[in-house]
């Protein structure tokens, strides 16, 4: 019998912006939310993430001094950006719009061929097309 357990918990930008801008909605949410995720184990953020989050930041030095220290680093997987790319066909096939993959899909593909499970508020477009994934969503 093959594993499909999630191995970790893939941060998704929405959740640690929540937390760097104190949304005055989602910031407590988030912050419990990624606290769970911490003590269940391994807790994982992708270069794309990590563009997306560095939006809130003037310098990359103010960035690493606010990440959490315990909040892992990994490349998205070759395995993912093919998954992406299937995700965003069947997005286009579906009436989208965009003319190239959404950062969204490489995050919910690395999360999904890694057996993580993935910690996001955006869930819709996850559920949708990759509904095998495991979302930690409000």
């Amino acid at each position: 019998m093959t594993d499909t357990s999630p191995t970790g918990i893939l941060v998704d930008s929405n959740v640690l912006l929540d937390l760097f801008t104190n949304d005055p909605v989602w910031a407590t949410w988030s912050e419990a939310r990624l606290a769970e995720a911490f003590e269940a184990g391994q807790v994982l953020i992708n270069p794309i993430v990590y563009a997306e989050i560095s939006v809130a930041f003037g310098r990359i030095e103010t960035l690493e001094a606010t990440l959490p220290p315990q909040l892992g680093r990994e490349d998205v997987p070759w395995e993912a950006a093919f998954l992406a790319g299937k995700c965003f066909v069947e997005c286009r096939r579906r009436g989208g719009t965009r003319r190239s993959p959404l950062p969204d899909f490489y995050i919910g593909a690395h999360a999904a061929v890694t057996r993580r499970a993935l910690l996001t508020r955006d869930a819709n477009r996850y559920r949708t097309l990759l509904p095998t994934l495991a979302l930690i969503t409000p």
